[in-house]
């Protein structure tokens, strides 16, 4: 059994002294986990980080064994994002997010998409609302999705500024100010479009990281460690 397609590297664990158990998301095949050989000789290091995108092949004696991967490198994400403690924040924790959500060996296209999308933008001045897009797409995939297009209350697309922690729906400022302090802020650039402020992005974390947390558990370090920097 053996396959290629296009994947990113969501995390890389060693496995012995010269292997290392890749966990990837593929643009066809969802996420897989495979052994890479060698990961630690000098062709393969800068190679094998967590958020580069590779060209790789699985293979396997039977569809259901983890496998073997070959991989090579299309873009170095990962050295990229090195001189910047933000946007390497980012990156480890989109692909910290992606390994801990989504199910294995399930199509993941969606997602593959808006990883791709987020690790194409890092070097961007965006970045940060980027990552906030990332989220939200992430929840869609899994099939949580938010509501942002109009208030659940009154139907109203103007001024919503609430969002309700039970339903994912946007509420309109009039309409939840009755019940603001039960209700978690939107963020105006996620209906306006545009870019975030700093005030702006917090928000927009504390929004996903709780429907995150409710819908497909505990959070990892990583995405802790971003929100810390805001």
């Amino acid at each position: 059994m053996e396959w290629d397609d296009e994947a990113l590297l969501l995390a890389v664990r060693r496995h012995g002294e010269h292997a290392g158990i890749v966990s990837c998301l593929t643009q066809g095949h969802g996420r897989v986990v495979g052994l890479v050989h060698g990961i630690a000789s000098r062709e393969r290091r800068g190679v094998v980080q967590v958020g580069n995108r590779v060209r790789l092949w699985w293979r396997a004696r039977l569809p259901e064994q983890m496998g073997t991967l070959k991989v090579e490198l299309v873009t170095a994400h990962a050295a990229a994002a090195l001189g910047d403690a933000g946007r390497l924040a980012a990156l480890a924790a989109g692909c910290a997010l992606a390994e801990r959500t989504l199910p294995e060996r399930a199509p993941q296209p969606a997602a593959f998409a808006a990883l791709a999308a987020l690790l194409d933008a890092l070097p961007a001045e965006s970045w940060a609302s980027v990552y906030v897009h990332f989220e939200l797409a992430l929840l869609r995939d899994l099939g949580f999705g938010l509501d942002l297009s109009a208030c659940a209350v009154s139907g109203t697309v103007e001024d919503l500024a609430y969002v309700s922690p039970r339903t994912g729906r946007a509420v309109s400022r009039a309409a939840g100010e009755p019940w603001r302090d039960r209700l978690l802020p939107l963020p105006p650039f996620l209906t306006r479009g545009g870019e975030g402020s700093v005030a702006e992005i917090r928000d927009a974390l504390r929004l996903t990281g709780y429907f995150l947390d409710r819908h497909a558990g505990p959070l990892p370090p990583a995405r802790a460690r971003l929100v810390d920097r805001f």
